[in-house]
């Protein structure tokens, strides 16, 4: 048999322990694809005494980095303990010496990809990332080859599991936001600081990633705009069921002649479009490309197993390149400097409710003030007495976010204006 390609693991976490238990139960057929096994020499982590979800030989494991980065024998480097700082360094030193990488970061790739990527450009080698958006879910590989002759319109998708798995309990049983939150902490599907997730910041860094990619051009974190779920209601989670709509937090990339959009926030998706069936923790991408049309990556995008699935993948990827002396995958392609669009420049549908008060004259004010700003109502109506109160609510044709914020801060000022309850996108076509 072959010599093995030896690798060094960084992290043995969640996705790491996936990793090692990946390749030791297909370990037969992974060598018999490469033609050469694959062994991992060594592995760091922080306690050497902790207890562990997999077995390992403790002879493997280190708390030095550099008897893994500056091991001439390793050449694979795969990081999966996360985060920006040291995971950020060793990254760097690992591509400085040549050494392939394999990483799951998405947070580092967000705000340094271009770092990393021209550092494995001066030093002829390579980072893979699959599993850094949409756990087992291959989007990053046909994003970047599959669909390379196309011209990408448009990314959309639920690329959080968490929030997608809070918005179908509330959607199906009715329940409010902090109680299901609390469940999908009990279950291991949100953190204990959900921030990360329910406010959006995770989807974005996915989005900033994927819209780099599709568009060609550099996208960062920073650029993403985002709203979270913490404030979507079990009431206009029902309202926006019987106008035929699901609630989903959605991530949005699109390009146009003026620019390119990225955003991560709530929406109204009609029914009838394939991501409104996408329920609990599953994640689904939408692409569409002027050759290939629309086309969808649906799976589990998280997970101990499913994110390994995707490391795995990059590990023999990598371990064929490394035998064929070659750098496979097509390398850093933004190439562009697109103009990212400010928020208030985008187009499209919006669902709103207003409490306002239940008198004469009152709606054709609300119209008038939306109607001098350009904003066209496409539907209006009451859905509940409030005493003296009513509450209305009205969907949009598109219009451009600015004007439609313009209205409603003069709406607020208004005294039969009580509250501005809920303001939503409406994305993905026509409702039935």
């Amino acid at each position: 048999m072959s010599e093995p390609i030896h690798i060094g693991l960084l992290g043995l976490g969640t996705v790491g322990s996936g990793v090692v238990q990946l390749l030791e139960q297909n370990g037969a057929a992974i060598t018999q694809k490469l033609g050469r096994p694959l062994n991992i020499s060594r592995i760091l982590v922080r306690d050497r005494e902790r207890p562990r979800q997999v077995v390992v030989d403790p002879a493997v494991l280190t708390t030095d980095p550099q008897s893994i980065l500056a091991d001439p024998d390793i050449a694979i480097i795969v990081e999966v303990m996360g985060g920006t700082g040291a995971a950020r360094d060793y990254i760097l030193q690992s591509l400085h010496r040549g050494k392939s990488v394999v990483t799951a970061n998405k947070d580092l790739l967000a705000l340094y990809g271009k770092e990393l990527f021209d550092a494995a450009e001066a030093h002829a080698t390579e980072i893979l990332f699959e599993a850094s958006v949409g756990g087992g879910i291959p989007i990053i590989h046909p994003l970047k080859e599959c669909l390379a002759g196309n011209r990408i319109h448009q990314v959309m998708g639920i690329v959080n599991g968490t929030t997608n798995y809070i918005l179908t309990k509330m959607s199906r049983e009715g329940r409010n936001f902090a109680e299901v939150l609390r469940e999908a902490q009990d279950l291991g599907y949100a953190e204990a600081d959900p921030t990360a997730d329910i406010e959006g910041d995770d989807a974005a860094r996915k989005m900033a990633i994927l819209a780099s990619i599709a568009f060609s051009t550099r996208i960062t974190y920073p650029d993403v705009y985002k709203e979270g779920i913490s404030r979507i209601t079990t009431q206009d989670i029902s309202y926006a069921a019987d106008l035929g709509y699901a609630v989903k937090l959605l991530g949005i990339a699109r390009e146009d002649g003026e620019g390119v959009e990225v955003r991560v926030h709530p929406a109204l998706v009609p029914l009838s479009h394939p991501l409104a069936a996408v329920s609990d923790v599953f994640n689904a991408i939408f692409v569409e490309g002027d050759a290939v049309g629309e086309t969808m990556f649906y799976g589990r995008g998280a997970g101990s197993l499913p994110t390994a699935s995707a490391v795995v993948g990059d590990i023999m990827e990598a371990a064929r390149n490394l035998q064929h002396r070659t750098r496979g995958r097509i390398s850093c392609t933004c190439f562009y400097d697109k103009p990212v669009k400010p928020i208030g420049d985008i187009i499209t549908k919006y669902y709103l409710r207003l409490i306002v008060a239940d008198r004469p004259g009152v709606l054709a004010t609300i119209a008038g003030v939306f109607g001098d700003r350009e904003v066209s109502l496409a539907s209006v109506i009451q859905e509940r007495m409030l005493g003296e109160l009513a509450e209305l609510v009205l969907i949009t044709h598109h219009v451009r976010e600015q004007n439609l914020q313009e209205a409603l801060h003069v709406l607020a000022g208004l005294p039969v204006v009580k509250e501005i309850a809920c303001i939503l996108r409406v994305e993905g076509g026509e409702a039935r």
